[in-house]
């Protein structure tokens, strides 16, 4: 158990991001306008803003 326990620790918001990013990549190539590009916009936008935000915040 404690070994689940680590690897969801580790790898469980790399995961959700790529998730994240590949739901956002495949609306925006099928999305024709409207609620599919903002959901484009918003997956493929919070997984930059969290790099962007991990990344200023070490320096």
């Amino acid at each position: 158990m404690k070994h689940r326990h680590a690897f969801r620790r580790m790898w469980g918001w790399p995961i959700a991001l790529g998730v994240l990013t590949a739901v956002g990549l495949v609306s925006a190539l099928f999305s024709n306008g409207g609620m599919g590009d903002v959901l484009a916009w918003f997956a493929l936008g919070l997984p930059v803003a969290v790099c962007a935000w991990y990344g200023w915040r070490r320096t």
